[in-house]
């Protein structure tokens, strides 16, 4: 994956008895990843026959410090509580509990310019794989599935980025929204397969081993600031690439944010 940011920085190591590893071998970072589209080929919707799969790179002190309290203010400011779940689908079809969206232009402009505040103030790096489905499908007789061609190349941007912040001997925690047991189960298997080596593609050897990885799997509904930012951001890149000419605001937003971004085929 082409990385935009090639900065290196050294990593300063930490102590390695066993009383302090379990604290102290725990990554500077942490990674919030969600998807825009659906990764099926047997039906490709000619409206969006795009899968975007999207990995927000987050330091842990950023998070709590500003990611959070952002999000948890504009939901404070506009709905008087925080069980709120800033979905970009509720939000974009103006779904309950954004239903004032249709009714209220004043109040939908001035909401809107809040979300994007909060998205443009938020410190976060973002990787992200857009797979054209219809060439996919066009260029292989077998094509792989497009998550697990995604997620191969946005662990390979978020693995150099790390290694470039110092993480390496880390763990690192990447955060996915659950899609059903089935769909789980599948990204497990090919999320251990690539952390242990065995998904890299002809001549090019990524080790992974460099870094403790564990995928966590949550509910859409479970109310995580850091994934509803990676959920805002990944329709607005997957249609810079679908529609490139298309005003596209939000985009331009994540511009400065984007490290890597691999379109594929």
């Amino acid at each position: 994956m082409k990385t935009l940011d090639s900065q290196s920085t050294k990593g300063k190591g930490w102590p390695k008895t066993t009383e302090t590893r379990a604290v102290t071998s725990f990554s500077d970072y942490i990674i919030y990843a969600d998807e825009s589209g659906d990764h099926g080929l047997s039906s490709i919707d000619s409206g969006y026959p795009i899968f975007v799969l999207l990995f927000a790179l987050v330091k842990k002190d950023d998070y709590l410090e500003k990611v959070v309290p952002s999000f948890q203010r504009a939901k404070l400011d506009y709905f008087g509580h925080d069980q709120i779940v800033f979905h970009e689908r509720d939000i974009r079809k103006q779904l309950s509990p954004f239903g004032f969206l249709r009714t209220d232009q004043v109040l939908r402009t001035r909401f809107l310019n809040r979300l994007n505040k909060v998205v443009a103030a938020a410190p976060v790096e973002l990787f992200a794989a857009v797979i054209r489905k219809n060439a996919l499908t066009a260029r292989y007789r077998y094509p792989m599935n497009p998550y697990e061609i995604a997620l191969l190349f946005c662990m390979e941007g978020v693995r150099q980025r790390l290694v470039n912040l110092g993480q390496s001997g880390r763990k690192v925690h990447v955060i996915f929204e659950s899609r059903g047991k089935p769909e789980d189960n599948a990204l497990e298997l090919e999320f251990n397969r690539i952390i242990q080596n065995k998904r890299n593609w002809g001549y090019k050897q990524t080790d992974f081993k460099v870094m403790d990885w564990e995928a966590r799997i949550v509910p859409k509904a479970v109310n995580c600031s850091g994934m509803q930012l990676a959920d805002l951001a990944a329709r607005p890149i997957g249609l810079s690439i679908l529609r490139p000419a298309q005003p596209n605001r939000a985009f331009t937003i994540l511009v400065p944010k984007i490290k890597a971004l691999k379109c594929f085929p």
